[in-house]
């Protein structure tokens, strides 16, 4: 399993906790938002490794807009909870192999 497909499950399971409804945005809100610069720097991450391994980027980049928007109320929760569905598919997707 390489890196970037851990990272995805990684980053997905994390996006998945801060959709959760009332107790995501507390966890968010509590920590000043610190959550959401956190997730910013691991979304980069996943998607440097990602490019580099030639395999599915669009739940990194979901997660690096989420992480910008991730502040507004309504509109965080819908992107956190996306962003986790599409992380956690591409994320458990078998690898295409290049040979």
């Amino acid at each position: 399993m390489s890196a970037a497909r851990i990272m995805r499950i990684i980053t997905g399971g994390f996006e998945a906790f801060l959709g959760i409804p009332i107790i995501g945005g507390i966890y968010i809100m509590g920590q000043g938002y610190t959550p959401l610069l956190v997730m910013f720097i691991l979304h980069i991450i996943t998607y440097i490794l990602s490019k580099n391994n030639n395999s599915a980027t669009v739940g990194s980049i979901l997660g690096i807009i989420t992480s910008l928007i991730g502040w507004i109320p309504f509109v965080g929760f819908i992107m956190h909870i996306i962003t986790a569905i599409t992380l956690l598919i591409t994320g458990f997707m078998p690898e295409r192999r290049t040979e």
